[in-house]
């Protein structure tokens, strides 16, 4: 193994950029980027408000190959306003759906975001309803898309609606889903709601553990982007295409879900509802004995019972 292969294997997922990320990800030398920095094409709306743009407007574009077959691949920079999705920024997501559904090529979508630009709320929230519009149109015509979600910002507001639409999740522990974030919780809510302060109470109600648990998210690994990269490798290898009925029974298991949750106030009563043992030691225990804990106890594998 040279030192560059070493490098990539070990590199932080949570850590990494956006450009690390998706170049760990997939097969060395193969990516290849679309309206890249070049181009300049940003924002047109953050000047307005002397915020700072950037040449590719936090998202990473292109194509590339993992495990010897073609992708397409989009990259959120969380590091840069959070990841949230503008106009440019959704429209780059937007346009690479369209395409792998004419190519008929698998997407990957690396989401690193805290929901919609506040400075571009209109064009955001259109971005968001547009992009999972795509990805179903994409998921009808055969395509996997498949979503990988462990970064600094989570995958939170409309991002987390677009999550909901892929094939399938990738999560790592430090990866979080929510419609609302800790902070906007306890804005509107106050902190006796939610104390956004409380790192154990945001990972055990948002953090991919739980998710993982509650049938949220599909595969979870270790913050490690060989473990993201073999993780997607397997997703692809599952059946991609959406019909009426898979929609319908993912409905049934949702309202199922609430049935069966509704009354929890806590994470740690789900985990004990479902059969986990020992539920309050989840969040410290590491992948593998997780993993262990965990199998057969998913809520969505209650299902089949």
């Amino acid at each position: 193994m040279t030192a560059a292969t070493a490098n990539r294997s070990s590199l932080s997922w949570y850590e990494a950029s956006a450009r690390q990320r998706i170049e760990a990800l997939l097969d060395a030398g193969s990516f290849k980027e679309f309206i890249g920095p070049e181009l300049r094409e940003m924002s047109p709306h953050l000047s307005i408000f002397d915020l700072p743009a950037q040449f590719d407007d936090g998202i990473v574009i292109g194509r590339g190959r993992l495990d010897g077959s073609p992708v397409l691949a989009a990259a959120q920079e969380g590091r840069f306003m959070g990841g949230a999705f503008g106009e440019v920024h959704g429209a780059k997501l937007t346009g690479l759906l369209r395409a792998a559904r004419r190519l008929k090529q698998d997407v990957l979508i690396l989401f690193d975001t805290g929901g919609v630009r506040l400075q571009e709320a209109n064009a955001g929230e259109l971005a968001i309803a547009e992009i999972m519009r795509a990805v179903i149109e994409a998921r009808r015509a055969g395509v996997r898309v498949i979503g990988l979600i462990g970064g600094r910002a989570g995958c939170y507001g409309g991002g987390s609606l677009i999550a909901g639409t892929c094939s399938s999740l990738i999560v790592s522990e430090q990866g979080r889903i929510s419609i609302s974030g800790p902070e906007v919780i306890e804005t509107n809510k106050g902190v006796e709601e939610f104390d956004s302060r409380d790192r154990a109470l945001v990972w055990r109600t948002m953090g991919g553990k739980h998710r993982y648990l509650l049938g949220g998210a599909d595969i979870f690994v270790d913050d490690e982007a060989s473990a993201f990269r073999q993780a997607a490798v397997e997703a692809l290898r599952c059946t991609g295409r959406c019909d009426l009925g898979l929609l319908e029974a993912e409905q049934q298991r949702l309202e199922r879900r609430l049935q069966r949750f509704g009354e929890a106030s806590d994470a740690v009563a789900i985990w004990q509802a479902i059969g986990v043992d020992n539920p309050a030691d989840i969040s410290g225990l590491p992948t593998s004995e997780f993993l262990r804990r965990a199998a057969d106890k998913r809520e969505h594998a209650d299902d089949a019972r």
